[in-house]
């Protein structure tokens, strides 16, 4: 250094900003707010839940009431449409019906002493037999009972090959054979042999037909396609017309069609069985009757599915209410988060995950629920147990959905509070 020249300035330390940016953008690094990843989102979202558990449980309840009551209309539905499905294949959808209609003057009308023989000769028919009611011929336990007190207990006389046509099933005893149908044996219908105070069929057991003695010989199961036969006494076709006065009328002939043929044995089936007055003639088929169960069974299950909307709806508003509640009560520590370098995004996503976990705690406890109580009822009525697919992830969808909606408001709301103001309402 030369003597009385100035000294020379100091080295000025230029920062290395290369050390402190990120992908070249010039912005530090620590100064950039933290990512939240899934993981990360859950534990935030929890803080809520937790931290307020009863709470939490009765928002939460709110929304499995509605899912639990949806998926459970749903599933009941279906198992009681499987049940039935069930019984119509074991049955079978080929049996029809003749009975006799009116007269042209207002009448009753009459099937031919033929009719069943000449039904019996259409080429698909496979099988075919009859009933005939017995008029006047009353049931009663003893003797000792008031002649009014009838219990609406009808007595038919029916043909031997009956039970195998409409696939009849016996709860107790024997069904009637060609020996037992020339003698005074009867077969009782379940709801007969329950207005008598019948529990079981046996030599010693008697009741009054027509004045006669007869004995149970059998009790049947209930029959969906011949539901008549419920509240009636079976009786032999000849010891009806011995003993009780019948005249050989059938009143019902029950047939068996090829399937692929029975809209063309519907056809022609009530001019065979009375040619003279087909008119006179009605033609069913009892497992339509079950069908119309089943249509009035899925309207049934849309209204209470609408009320199950409505339970959901309102698990919905408690779930806006207790996020709303939640807002105002945490503005103090949005305050805080957000001092500490929180942006709106991360609190909105922290009040709407917190919403999203509310309501999928209650959607599948409610899904859960709604299953065990199909499983439970269908067990109890007998039927196969039936929870679609669709309502059991269509109520835990519903339950997101709605989670989403009612979180939206709150979730914006917090974000949009200031930290100076957050913090200055603790």
């Amino acid at each position: 250094m030369t003597p009385g020249a100035p000294p020379a300035p100091a080295p000025v330390a230029v920062p290395d900003t290369g050390s402190l940016s990120g992908s070249g953008s010039g912005v530090p690094e620590r100064l950039r707010p933290a990512r939240l990843g899934p993981g990360d989102v859950v534990r935030v979202g929890a803080v809520g839940l937790r931290t307020r558990p009863l709470r939490a449980f009765l928002s939460a309840l709110g929304i499995a009431i509605g899912i639990s009551a949806m998926v459970a209309v749903v599933g009941i539905s279906t198992s009681s449409r499987a049940g039935l499905d069930r019984t119509l294949n074991a049955l079978g959808t080929n049996l029809l019906t003749v009975t006799p209609g009116s007269t042209m003057a207002g009448g009753d009308a009459r099937l031919p002493l033929e009719a069943e023989a000449m039904v019996g000769r259409i080429g698909p028919v496979e099988s075919v037999s009859a009933i005939g009611k017995v008029p006047g011929a009353k049931v009663y336990r003893t003797g000792r009972i008031p002649e009014a007190e009838t219990g609406s207990i009808a007595t038919y006389a029916v043909r031997t090959d009956l039970r195998a046509t409409i696939a009849a099933e016996l709860r107790g005893g024997t069904w009637l054979n060609a020996a037992t149908g020339r003698y005074p044996a009867v077969v009782l219908g379940p709801r007969a042999a329950e207005r008598l105070g019948i529990g079981a069929a046996g030599p010693r057991t008697r009741v009054l037909v027509g004045g006669v003695w007869f004995t149970v010989v059998g009790i049947l199961e209930p029959s969906p396609l011949a539901p008549e036969l419920d509240t009636a006494a079976l009786v032999g076709w000849p010891v009806a017309e011995e003993e009780l006065g019948f005249d050989g009328h059938p009143t019902t002939v029950y047939t068996r069609a090829g399937k692929s043929a029975v809209e063309d044995v519907r056809a022609v089936l009530g001019a065979t069985a009375n040619p003279e007055a087909p008119n006179e003639a009605d033609v069913s088929r009892p497992s339509e009757a079950l069908a119309a169960e089943r249509a009035a069974s899925r309207a049934f299950t849309g209204l209470l599915l609408g009320l199950g909307a409505v339970a959901l709806l309102v698990g919905g508003v408690g779930v806006a209410n207790t996020m709303v509640i939640s807002v105002l009560e945490r503005r103090a520590e949005i305050g805080l988060r957000r001092s500490l370098g929180a942006t709106r995004g991360q609190i909105r996503t922290q009040f709407l995950a917190e919403s999203l976990l509310l309501s999928a705690l209650g959607g599948l406890g409610g899904a859960v629920l709604g299953a065990a109580v199909t499983g439970g009822y269908a067990a109890f009525q007998g039927w196969p147990v039936a929870v679609p697919v669709w309502a059991f992830a269509g109520g835990v969808g519903a339950t997101l959905a709605i989670g989403a909606l009612a979180g939206l408001y709150p979730a914006v709301r917090a974000s949009r509070l200031s930290p100076t103001e957050a913090l200055a309402a603790r």
